[in-house]
């Protein structure tokens, strides 16, 4: 077997704009443009030679228009990289870049590859979600006939908060607590390290646009619900469309010492899991306990976690399957506050935890996501 294991030795992202044409903050960039910039990052924060670069793994979703065509050769070569250096484009739904880092690790573990760029984008304001499946229906007769109630993500997050028996209340709670830490983090300087800032024409973009410091639940109490008339789940309670990317820079513990380099963490463990397609979000829950069992380890082992804030049910229901401290989870805010860039987000994730773990000595860190068509990845870190 071998004794390879896979190290991330940086993590960088761009700021996250709200994905509204025009409105948004990194609207008006290109999303291979997009990419670049946290590939650049990663590279001239550690002087890795990037002919070095063995694959480029990048996730995104919709995979149509300015996304299509492999946007993770595009990006690659965009970025400056040689034109020896390869991509290719990874789609798990919301878990894209999570699957690219864990597909890298599983490249350098193997023996492979020894440097990996992995990461992902969405550029949402212009390449709306849905649009890649251009006004057709995906799943065809023979999903249609084993799941006739099939609905969207909406749906699915209502169900969950039904079966959890979650109410409006204590999901805007979490919503706003979502704000409040993530706004405390902009106070305290907590994202300089991660976020690599964005020329763009009206002015360099250097924090999340979507962040609203005054969120209250009163104020998230007079959203409309649209996917029940009744229901609980609002726009203030889940994810902001929205636009970024991420990039990690992955490579052996041995590569790494011979380029003189101190990783930041080790991918310790992964999984993956399918889960209720109706349901659809509940994967992290499975997933959560698939990976600790893979690792040998225990919930209290992990000092940190970051479980992607899709929709405020998804959160809670997690919550209350594990029994985890709310405080260790999401720290620096999660996705409700700071924007769910579809194939960027699970890099997003990664990179924020590395970074929470780095500055607060934690040794383990776990992050989990759900995505489209009742799936969930879970990766565990650990701080070297």
């Amino acid at each position: 077997m071998s004794s390879n294991d896979a190290v991330i030795v940086a993590a960088k992202r761009t700021p996250v704009g709200v994905g509204k044409p025009e409105k948004g903050s990194l609207s008006g960039i290109h999303s291979v443009d997009l990419s670049t910039h946290p590939i650049r990052a990663v590279l001239a924060e550690t002087g890795v030679d990037p002919a070095l670069i063995e694959d480029v793994i990048w996730g995104c979703v919709s995979q149509v228009g300015e996304q299509s065509f492999n946007v993770g050769r595009n990006a690659a070569l965009a970025a400056g990289l040689p034109e020896s250096v390869p991509g290719r484009t990874v789609d798990r739904q919301c878990g894209s870049s999570q699957q690219a880092i864990q597909d890298a690790a599983a490249s350098l573990i193997a023996g492979y590859a020894d440097v990996v760029i992995a990461g992902g984008v969405e550029v949402m304001s212009r390449t709306p979600m849905f649009s890649s499946t251009g006004g057709r229906d995906p799943f065809g007769p023979l999903m249609h006939e084993r799941y006739p109630d099939l609905g969207n993500q909406g749906v699915g997050a209502e169900l969950i908060a039904a079966k959890w028996g979650l109410g409006r209340t204590e999901l805007d709670r979490l919503a706003v607590e979502s704000h409040a830490r993530a706004a405390d983090a902009v106070e305290q300087g907590l994202f300089d390290e991660e976020i690599v800032p964005v020329p763009t024409e009206v002015g360099e973009v250097t924090t999340d646009q979507g962040i609203r410091a005054g969120s209250t639940v009163e104020k998230l109490a007079t959203l409309p619900t649209p996917f029940r008339e009744d229901g609980v789940i609002s726009a203030g309670n889940a994810s902001q469309i929205s636009d970024g990317a991420a990039a990690v820079l992955m490579m052996t513990s041995a590569k790494a010492a011979s380029l003189g380099l101190r990783p930041i963490a080790r991918v310790h463990s992964v999984a993956v899991v399918g889960s209720d397609p109706i349901l659809m979000l509940t994967g992290p829950i499975p997933a959560t306990a698939k990976v600790l069992e893979r690792a040998g380890l225990s919930m209290s082992d992990i000092g940190a976690f970051e479980v992607n804030e899709a929709f405020a049910s998804v959160l809670g229901a997690w919550l209350h399957e594990t029994g985890t401290d709310p405080a260790i989870v999401n720290p620096r805010g999660g996705a409700i506050a700071l924007g769910h860039p579809l194939g960027a987000s699970g890099a997003r994730l990664t990179t924020t935890l590395l970074h929470h773990m780095r500055a607060n000595g934690i040794r383990y860190g776990l992050q989990t996501m759900c995505e489209g068509g009742g799936m969930a990845n879970a990766t565990i870190y650990e701080l070297l």
